[in-house]
C-alpha cells in the first residue's frame, strides 16, 4: 500500500509539473512533501536529510559542533580580501558583498542566460586580468564558504521574469533535466528526491529536492573536502551510471535555477557538512 501511496504521489506531481508555471510546481512539491512527512516544519528542509532523519541529525549535529569546513571560510575571507594584481578585488565586482549568496542564480537578461554565483567570480577574475578557478575542486570552494557564511539567513527569492521567454525556457529546461530518466540506471533526480524521498540507498537517507541548494558548499566526509553544488550534480550523474557534464555548463546552471525556485522562501544556512 505504502509503495502505491508513493507512486500515486509522484505521478500527482509529475503531472501537475508537466503544464504548470513555477510557482504551480513549488506548490505541488511543497504539498507533496508535507504529505509525506507532515511533522517537519517547512523551514526545516534547509537541513536535507536531516530534517527527517532523526538519528543522522543527531550525528549531523555533533559534527557541526567543530565544522569542518571552518577553515575553508577563513582560506576564502583571506580571497575575499586580497587585491588582484591590478589593485582591484572581488569587493570592486561585488559592491554589495560579501553577503550575496541569495541574489543567485538569478536571470541575466543580456547575456540571455542563468548567471550563478561561481560563473559571476570568474567573470570578475577574467575582467580583471586574472586565471579563473575550477568550478568543482580547490579555491572557488574557499570563496563561496565565504560568501556562503556570510549570507546565512538571507532568503531565497528566485525570480523567472514573465517578460522575458527565454528565462522560462531555461527554467523549464532545468524542470525537464529533473525529470528526465538517463543512465544505465534508467533513474531521474525525481526518481530518488521524490518519488523515494525518506527511503535509504544503501545506508543513505533521500533527501526532499525543496532545501537542496541552501547549504552550499558543502564538506563531504567522502570528498574530505569542500566541493561545489555542481560537483555533487556530476556525482549524482555518476551513481546512476549517466555521463557527468560540464560544471556551470548550461544543463546545470539551468537545473540549479529550477531547484532554487523550489526552495524560494527558505533561509540560506551554507556552507554544509553532509556524509
Amino acid at each position: 500500500m505504502k509503495k502505491i501511496l508513493i507512486t500515486l504521489a509522484i505521478l500527482a506531481v509529475s503531472a501537475v509539473t508537466a503544464q504548470a508555471g513555477p510557482e504551480e510546481d513549488r506548490t505541488a512539491f511543497i504539498k507533496h512533501y508535507e504529505a509525506r512527512f507532515p511533522s517537519v516544519p517547512r523551514e526545516e528542509y534547509v537541513n536535507g536529510a536531516y530534517a527527517i532523519d532523526p538519528i543522522g541529525r543527531e550525528n549531523w549535529e555533533a559534527i557541526e559542533e567543530f565544522p569542518p569546513y571552518e577553515p575553508f571560510i577563513d582560506a576564502g575571507q583571506a580571497m575575499w580580501e586580497k587585491s588582484f594584481a591590478n589593485g582591484k578585488g572581488y569587493k570592486d565586482c561585488f559592491p554589495d558583498g560579501p553577503a550575496i549568496a541569495h541574489k543567485y542564480p538569478h536571470w541575466d537578461k543580456e547575456k540571455g542566460m542563468v548567471m550563478t554565483l561561481p560563473l559571476a567570480l570568474n567573470e570578475c577574475l577574467k575582467a580583471n586580468g586574472e586565471k579563473p578557478l575550477k568550478y568543482k575542486k580547490g579555491p572557488i570552494n574557499n570563496i563561496l564558504s565565504y560568501i556562503a557564511f556570510q549570507s546565512r539567513g538571507k532568503v531565497i527569492n528566485v525570480v523567472v521574469p514573465e517578460d522575458d521567454p527565454r528565462a522560462m525556457a531555461a527554467y523549464e529546461e532545468g524542470k525537464k533535466f529533473y525529470f528526465t530518466r538517463r543512465g544505465q540506471l534508467n533513474f531521474s533526480c525525481a526518481s530518488c528526491h521524490v518519488q523515494n524521498t525518506g527511503l535509504k540507498v544503501r545506508t543513505e537517507i533521500l533527501s526532499p529536492s525543496v532545501g537542496h541548494v541552501t547549504h552550499w558548499p558543502v564538506y563531504r566526509s567522502k570528498w574530505g573536502t569542500v566541493g561545489t553544488l555542481h560537483r555533487r550534480f556530476s556525482g549524482c550523474n555518476n551513481n546512476i551510471r549517466a555521463k557527468a557534464l560540464k560544471a556551470q555548463g548550461e544543463e546545470y546552471r539551468n537545473l540549479e535555477y529550477f531547484l532554487s525556485y523550489l526552495s524560494n522562501g527558505l533561509e540560506l544556512n551554507g556552507p554544509g557538512a553532509r556524509k
